[in-house]
């Protein structure tokens, strides 16, 4: 098949046109989604997101502190609507802990500077990445980040390595929201 150098430009703008319309999809849903659906963890979360609540898991491998943070954006759209609007991003970083005895009891709990890892998921309804890398459905994009790598998603399969951990909280759209009372207060 031969072709002209028209059609030929003609299908490189499209391309590329495709690929902005794919990237501006991606921004309109998350600035921490790219035009492919890989997540990236938040910068700052910390100070420029709302902490939801928290977790404690006294044992095991998932034990420490559960710090949960979503935008403020989406805590307004929950508190109105009751559900997470598309885009929104919640992360729980997940702390270790220390115990020590105070004023205030004996074998008090508190977080200390080890993080362990995190997990990022993105509230996407349609499911526009279904396809694209085995984070993305039932609603949300997952993700889980370890501190040896920030900057990568090591998690292949959402449902493999995300969802098992919030089946009891299916009904609720995936979200144990009973620990975040800033979401009805």
């Amino acid at each position: 098949m031969k072709m002209t150098a028209k059609a030929l430009a003609t299908g490189v703008c499209a391309a590329a046109a495709l690929g902005i319309a794919t990237a501006a999809v991606a921004q309109d849903l998350s600035p921490w989604v790219d035009s492919e659906g890989t997540i990236s963890l938040p910068d700052n979360f910390r100070t420029e997101m709302a902490h939801l609540g928290s977790w404690f898991v006294p044992e095991g491998d998932a034990s420490g502190f559960h710090n949960v943070y979503t935008e403020p954006e989406s805590v307004a759209s929950f508190r109105e609507n009751g559900v997470f609007p598309d885009g929104a991003v919640l992360v729980k970083e997940l702390r270790a802990h220390s115990t020590g005895d105070y004023t205030t009891g004996a074998g008090v709990s508190y977080e200390n500077e080890t993080i362990k890892q995190w997990f990022v998921m993105v509230k996407d309804s349609t499911d526009r990445f279904a396809d694209s890398n085995g984070s993305w459905g039932d609603g949300w994009g997952w993700a889980l980040f370890k501190t040896d790598d920030p900057s990568t998603n090591v998690s292949a399969d959402y449902k493999a390595d995300c969802l098992g951990c919030h089946v009891p909280a299916q009904d609720k759209d995936w979200i144990y929201t009973e620990a975040y009372p800033i979401l009805v207060e």
